[in-house]
């Protein structure tokens, strides 16, 4: 697996296209809603291969895909003021998370990254709108931040609960967008580390993340004509219901 191509010929052709499928789909998602690859890519990938492969092939068009989402909006400086004590926990949480659980390919890691999923699309489909105080957060940030971090180390989703955090800190839509794209960017960072760690992120796999960037990228794109054709509240509806009836496969049957 040291050629750029190794990781795809060694899964062969069928799992190729799925992975470009998964890529595709995931940032057409994302360039709709804004958030959404990491969450589908290790949900499909995690249909056909480990967790920790899986995980592996999201860091380079997570990380690309994130940083551009967090370059535009201008109130970047004054997020990472009032953001940090959470970010810093993802990051230090996902580190205890890989010494405590790790994503060892085991079953429980499937089935956790499939309740992971489950919990995530019911609180977007049922959890009402509510705002967290503002002397609340000096607390909730960090308990939010540690416990997205062990979930990340453990299932490569890094949504729960930090997205419904922010999207409950009274943001507005241009905020949010950025705060979203900071706080992935976190997570993703920490992914790769605790991954390299545990010897699952090496040459070939960077390469093959490198080339998943193409159709994410490419999904992104696409993502932002339909997003101009269609409502965003619909989309993400159906998409929350597709992540649940995902999350509840591989919680039953992974």
């Amino acid at each position: 697996m040291n050629t750029f191509l190794g990781f795809y010929q060694t899964i062969g052709p069928a799992l190729t296209l799925l992975v470009i499928g998964t890529f595709l789909l995931a940032g057409t998602v994302k360039g709709v809603i804004g958030l959404g690859l990491p969450t589908i890519a290790m949900g499909l990938l995690g249909l056909a291969m480990l967790p920790a492969q899986a995980a592996a092939l999201l860091i380079i068009p997570s990380t690309v895909t994130n940083l551009w989402q967090l370059a535009f909006g201008g109130h970047l400086r004054g997020l990472v003021r009032r953001l940090w004590p959470m970010l810093l926990l993802i990051f230090l949480g996902t580190g205890l998370g890989t010494l405590w659980l790790g994503m060892d390919g085991g079953g429980w890691a499937v089935h956790a990254l499939g309740g992971a999923l489950l919990a995530y699309a019911l609180s977007g489909l049922f959890l009402p709108s509510f705002r967290v105080a503002p002397e609340a957060e000096r607390w909730l940030g960090p308990v939010c931040g540690v416990i997205t971090g062990i979930i990340t180390s453990a299932t490569g989703v890094f949504v729960i609960p930090a997205v419904p955090y922010l999207q409950a800190l009274g943001l507005n839509r241009d905020q949010l967008v950025q705060a979203l794209g900071l706080s992935f960017s976190v997570s993703t960072l920490a992914l790769a580390a605790g991954l390299a760690w545990l010897g699952s992120l090496g040459a070939g796999e960077i390469n093959a993340s490198l080339l998943a960037l193409v159709p994410a990228l490419l999904g992104m794109w696409l993502g932002q004509v339909v997003r101009q054709r269609i409502s965003a509240a619909l989309f993400k509806r159906v998409f929350f219901i597709g992540m649940a009836l995902l999350g509840g496969h591989l919680l039953i049957n992974g």
